[in-house]
């Protein structure tokens, strides 16, 4: 299986040995030894991942990278956050997503009101399986941990991903403080329940939510 480790927190090296990974198109800087790319349809998901993807408006282009070496991945001196699978899923929005081992199984679902508030569409991809994931944050990426005690709730604009048994839910948090300008100025949550962990960046993307 490859290994993969962060070079510094920015730049993911990946050392294959006649394994392969799926990566981000372009997402490939420099490697060493002998590598083959290929691109992938439908976020490496053939044709029927492709119309899927299509129709739910959730865009990936992936290509697949295989041989011996090492092969070295960033994107637009994003952090670089590692993610051990086993067995259970990531969801995890398509445009944070730098690789994957190429035996995790990737995927669309549909995430209802959250994916609407953010206007990036209804649905979000997932990756599923056992093996490594790299996924990228605008700055530091921060991991909190969710319990049956202590839901969370998180702006969409900072969301990035989650794993583990998790509800998700829309809440409107618009109020009178919030109209007049004395409020959080944050009109839209998503508020996680179950438990596992989410993954929010210390950035917000522009959202409906926030500009309301």
């Amino acid at each position: 299986m490859a290994q993969f480790r962060l070079q510094g927190s920015k730049v993911l090296a990946v050392e294959l040995t006649g394994d392969a990974v799926k990566a981000k198109n372009g997402s490939m800087v420099a490697y060493d030894g002998q590598m083959a790319f290929k691109k992938m349809t439908g976020g490496g998901e053939g044709l029927r991942g492709m119309v899927t993807r299509r129709l739910t408006g959730e865009q990936m282009t992936v290509m697949e990278v295989q041989g011996h070496g090492t092969c070295y991945f960033a994107d637009r001196a994003s952090e670089i956050n590692l993610v051990n699978l086993r067995g259970e899923k990531l969801y995890v929005e398509s445009s944070n997503l730098l690789c994957t081992d190429a035996g995790l199984r990737t995927g669309t679902t549909f995430t209802g009101l959250r994916g609407a508030s953010t206007g990036n569409g209804l649905f979000t991809t997932t990756v599923e399986g056992s093996g490594q994931a790299a996924i990228m944050s605008d700055g530091p990426a921060v991991v909190l941990r969710v319990s049956a005690q202590y839901p969370l709730s998180v702006d969409p604009g900072a969301y990035i991903a989650h794993t583990g048994n998790l509800q998700q839910s829309f809440q409107s948090g618009i109020n009178f403080r919030t109209l007049i300008g004395e409020g959080s100025g944050e009109a839209f949550q998503i508020r996680f329940e179950g438990e596992g962990l989410v993954y929010v960046q210390p950035s917000e993307r522009n959202t409906i939510g926030g500009d309301l």
